[in-house]
């Protein structure tokens, strides 16, 4: 039953009947503690990845490695991550898979994938929390496209570690939309670093936004975030 339901995920489309891949679904279900099943699994619908199955058999695919992928699987994956039918079921599902590999196939499609689906990648990294790609992302906020520079200033600010607030303090931006993106992610990023009790750091970000230089509701929230750091109750 098991490999007449790969046989049939081969040529699986919208529109066909779900019921020939039960046995699939099945079969993870019963894996459930078993590593050796849950391999063979894996390698299995990997396999399905990098031949001519239509999309909605790899969509498929890539939502069951969501569930049971692990660094085994990344290869297959990060090969779909250029495609724009199929980039953001694959980089779902490598969101989703705690290898430290995932995070890896993610950080290196941004430089050889254009925009919009490196914007993508830059969303997957923030999701992870990744810390090792503040460098990548440091590096883009000063990108000349606007959204790009965007998300990877959103991304360090909900990264919010000590590198990504040295990143955003360092970050300056021509574009006023992009001023905007580095202003909100410093404010998330000093958040971060206060819940961390980091609040030293967070202390020279708010310092850096409290001036009447900067928009009335910047200066109030830095100001918040002051008294916050040095241990003050705030109205």
């Amino acid at each position: 039953m098991l490999d007449q339901a790969f046989d049939e995920l081969e040529k699986y489309d919208w529109g066909v009947d779900p019921k020939v891949l039960r046995p699939i679904d099945e079969a993870m279900v019963a894996s459930h503690g078993d590593d050796a099943a849950r391999s063979e699994l894996e390698t299995r619908l990997s396999a399905v990845l990098s031949t001519k199955a239509p999309r909605a058999a790899k969509d498929y695919v890539c939502r069951k490695l969501m569930r049971i992928g692990t660094a085994a699987c990344v290869p297959a994956l990060a090969e779909l991550l250029p495609d724009r039918d199929l980039s953001h079921m694959a980089r779902y599902a490598l969101e989703r898979i705690p290898a430290s590999e995932a995070a890896a196939a993610l950080r290196n499609a941004i430089g050889r994938i254009k925009n919009p689906l490196s914007i993508g990648m830059i969303s997957s990294l923030c999701s992870r929390g990744d810390a090792e790609s503040v460098s990548v992302l440091a590096d883009l906020v000063g990108d000349s496209d606007a959204a790009l520079s965007k998300a990877a200033a959103c991304a360090l600010g909900s990264i919010g570690n000590s590198d990504a607030a040295a990143a955003l303090v360092k970050a300056e931006a021509k574009d006023a939309e992009v001023n905007v993106a580095i202003v909100d992610a410093k404010l998330a990023c000093a958040e971060n670093l206060v819940a961390a009790q980091r609040k030293a750091q967070a202390l020279i970000i708010y310092k850096s936004l409290s001036g009447d230089d900067q928009p009335k509701h910047v200066s109030l929230a830095a100001k918040r975030g002051m008294l916050a750091c040095l241990g003050s109750k705030s109205e």
